[in-house]
């Protein structure tokens, strides 16, 4: 139309829920790149709650190299930058409202960015870190003490898994449901059972697993109803000289004290590809060598992203 037609109407003028519709079509990239600052009606849709429901970093990942001392990478300034600009933009708009916020696998948060997200989240109630190189204790800790809504998460395997669990106890009160991306020994298992007895879901997919640290998780975990060892690698300790072997078939024992589960996801098909990709990757899957977004899945669908 042109402009002196008094029937045109202004892209400020439209309504501020057809605003949010079509502001739901975009991406974390297009959402952070001033659209908030065209007009106050852009703004305030902007700032509406059903955009800001889950905060999905997993597109955006960094630029790293690998180095020999801690914290083992080394992070492009670039990329923390664009994280820092993205993560400003997007809790100030979102107001609290974020529930849901997920971090790429190979996204490398520092202490600082982590805590400054905690923050402005607080009613945050699913969480998916990225591999915490650069994340120390008391970063962890204190953005943990933050989200006492938090009630799932997904992370990494690490070797002193009792500090985090035992914040997740003390604060968490509604917490039921993790995702551990890698192995998990007798240790892992002890803290479960020591600060999380209460653990409802629990997926340990494509990983190395012990016959042991499935049977302590399965006897300890007594509200436990959905267990997910898809792709696993299931091993058997033995004494010397053997040491350990490979179990083909989980057994009559195993599947008698997962018998009062509500749900027992197992995979060890031969054929099967993500079980093939395990064994290559000696149970600590390689993610970055496979399909883009393929660490997002799992077989239990409240885990899956």
């Amino acid at each position: 139309m042109e402009d002196g037609d008094s029937n045109s109407r202004r892209w400020e003028d439209l309504d501020i829920d057809i605003l949010v519709k079509i502001f739901q079509l975009l991406d974390i990239f297009e959402l952070t790149s001033g659209i908030s600052r065209v007009c106050s009606a852009w703004r305030m849709a902007c700032c509406d709650p059903l955009l800001w429901k889950t905060l999905d970093l997993s597109m955006l990942k960094s630029n790293f190299i690998k180095i020999p001392l801690e914290p083992y990478v080394y992070v492009d300034g670039r990329s923390d930058r664009i994280l820092w600009r993205i993560l400003k933009i997007s809790l100030s708009l979102s107001r609290q409202s974020i529930m849901t916020l997920i971090f790429h696998f190979n996204l490398f948060v520092s202490d600082e960015q982590l805590t400054y997200t905690a923050e402005r989240c607080p009613h945050l109630k699913r969480l998916v870190l990225p591999a915490w190189n650069r994340i120390k204790k008391p970063g962890m800790c204190k953005a943990i003490r933050g989200w006492k809504e938090l009630e799932s998460l997904t992370m990494p395997s690490i070797a002193n898994p009792p500090y985090i669990l035992e914040e997740i106890s003390t604060h968490c009160d509604n917490f039921s449901e993790l995702k551990i991306m890698g192995p998990c020994d007798i240790f892992f298992a002890s803290s479960l059972a020591a600060f999380l007895p209460k653990l409802r879901v629990l997926s340990l997919r494509c990983s190395i697993l012990y016959k042991d640290v499935l049977i302590l998780i399965l006897d300890s975990l007594q509200h436990l109803e959905v267990l997910n060892i898809s792709h696993c690698i299931l091993m058997e300790a033995l004494p010397a000289p053997q040491h350990k072997r490979i179990i083909k078939e989980i057994d009559v024992t195993i599947r008698e004290k997962a018998s009062r589960l509500r749900e027992f996801v197992t995979c060890m098909d031969d054929s099967c590809v993500m079980c093939q990709r395990t064994r290559t990757d000696e149970g600590l899957v390689r993610w970055y060598k496979y399909e883009e977004g393929l660490w997002k899945a799992d077989e239990v669908r409240s885990l899956a992203l």
